[in-house]
């Protein structure tokens, strides 16, 4: 059994349904959510002329192998209409896998840890939430002491989940 680290992000429509959804579709068809981090908003980050997003991390149990694991990720964000066009532009639903354990893998599909973790505090923040003293394998520091260091500067807010 692996846990994966899951970042859930939206900036489309109804942002709390696709976050459920998703949620949803993971426990169906993936495995079970050990641990749901709170919704944060966070304002766009790269292609900034966009609506906020709304971000959560899931902790999944699931034996689904890690390259195996990000397909099935692709095919929810598609069920959950994705429609890939601008780069970093606005999405119903965006998956990406954080962290696997303390796996290490760079192939076309997948590469762990998330390449750009320790730059993105709208992803360090729910997930020093669920995980603080989880291990970054290749930083060698914690989730909590990556966020410490981070020089991202963009407003993130916990948000309750009847925000809107």
């Amino acid at each position: 059994m692996h846990h994966a680290y899951i970042l859930l992000g939206t900036n489309l429509g109804d942002r709390l349904l696709y976050l459920q959804q998703a949620t949803t579709y993971i426990t169906q068809q993936i495995g079970e959510v050990w641990a749901a981090s709170s919704i944060y908003k966070t304002a766009a980050w790269g292609f900034t002329e966009q609506p906020s997003f709304y971000n959560q991390v899931l902790v999944v149990k699931t034996d689904v192998a890690p390259e195996n694991l990000m397909q099935q990720l692709l095919d929810i964000e598609t069920q959950l209409g994705r429609i890939r066009s601008i780069k970093f532009g606005p999405r119903t639903i965006d998956i990406d896998i954080l962290l696997i354990d303390n796996l290490v893998n760079q192939s076309a599909i997948l590469q762990l840890p998330h390449p750009a973790l320790p730059q993105r505090k709208f992803a360090l923040m729910p997930l020093a939430e669920v995980a603080p003293n989880l291990f970054h394998p290749v930083e060698k520091k914690t989730i909590s002491q990556l966020l410490q260091v981070c020089t991202d500067t963009l407003n993130v807010q916990k948000i309750t989940p009847t925000a809107s």
